[in-house]
């Protein structure tokens, strides 16, 4: 009978390439060839390519207790912006040599523990959570992570833990500063949900700025909603039917926008002329609607890659800062 066929080991490799067992199995724990590398490292990838060499993740992880993988938690992944952050965060993780497990629940409590238990369960080095809610504490308290390393991407909370957001009050605020130079002074708001730190900080740097100019926003003018299209119809049905009707609105999402231009649309309002609409986002339809939105753009995969960056600095021990990356506005026809 035939031999069967199997993988190749390290020290078959090693013997081919001419190098010592130790400096082959270094050179193939490197998730892809780095500038600089010595011809015999080279030569290891090559014999390990001919060779059809695959690394034993498991028996690794037996040796090391670690698994190389990270747990990532983000409802909404048909979301844009959503989706474009979790590209920057799977890119950023392949390139460390970790894979990404992910799971997408509904955006409640309930659905974001059983997904996090799931997680931990499949023993993940570290954890990302996108999804969680204001205030944020007695919830991580109540998972039992023990030093699991945990950063949250995108919302931050009253919790202590490390996070990486864009710079949402700032943004919230080039809005509101935007829509003043335009005139505007009969001004609202769609806030978005109570429980996200991103709407909470958005609306807090938009009604901040607002008073600082002494346009103050009462509480009609500032209508909560969902963070989809629906949810910025259903708002904005509530805030264009009210007189005086706005002139100008800040939606704290473009899905929100879209749905607000919608109602204006069947309510035979001109914009910008009868009303002025800013988003935030800058997904990329937004800016090939039929009157294209001002809105405020945030980097989406920057913030995911940024967010891998430091959980793998928590899962090798190292302390890490928060960090809000910077926004711009991006000025359009809506405005």
């Amino acid at each position: 009978m035939s031999r069967p066929d199997r993988a190749p080991t390290l020290k078959e490799i090693a013997e081919r390439a001419g190098v010592h067992v130790s400096t082959a199995s270094r050179v193939l724990r490197q998730p892809e060839p780095v500038d600089g590398w010595s011809d015999s490292a080279r030569r290891v990838r090559e014999v390990a390519a001919e060779l059809g060499y695959r690394p034993n993740l498991w028996a690794a992880s037996l040796r090391t207790r670690k698994t190389t993988t990270l747990g990532v938690v983000m409802p909404r992944l048909t979301d844009g912006v959503v989706a474009t952050t979790y590209q920057g965060i799977e890119e950023a993780a392949t390139k460390a040599g970790f894979s990404v497990l992910l799971s997408s629940p509904p955006d409640d409590l309930d659905a974001q523990r059983r997904a996090i238990d799931l997680l931990v369960g499949r023993q993940v080095d570290g954890l990302l959570l996108s999804s969680l809610h204001l205030p944020g504490g007695p919830f991580v308290d109540s998972l039992g992570l023990g030093p699991l390393p945990l950063l949250t991407v995108t919302r931050h909370a009253d919790a202590g833990l490390p996070f990486v957001v864009g710079d949402d009050y700032h943004g919230g605020s080039l809005a509101a500063q935007h829509l003043l130079d335009r005139g505007h002074r009969r001004i609202a708001i769609i806030a978005g949900p109570g429980h996200a730190s991103t709407a909470r900080d958005r609306r807090d740097g938009f009604v901040d700025t607002l008073a600082a100019a002494s346009v103050v926003l009462t509480p009609d003018r500032i209508v909560p909603s969902r963070f989809d299209v629906d949810g910025g119809v259903d708002a904005a049905r509530i805030l264009l039917g009210r007189e005086p009707r706005p002139t100008a609105v800040f939606a704290v999402s473009d899905t929100v926008a879209i749905g607000v231009l919608g109602v204006a649309r069947d309510l035979g309002l001109r914009i910008p002329e009868d009303l002025a609409v800013v988003g935030y986002n800058d997904i990329p339809v937004v800016a090939q609607l039929p009157v294209p939105l001002t809105t405020v753009r945030s980097p989406a995969h920057d913030i995911g890659a940024t967010a891998v960056r430091s959980l793998l600095e928590l899962v090798h021990g190292h302390d890490v800062e928060s960090n809000r990356l910077p926004v711009e506005l991006v000025v359009r026809n809506s405005t």
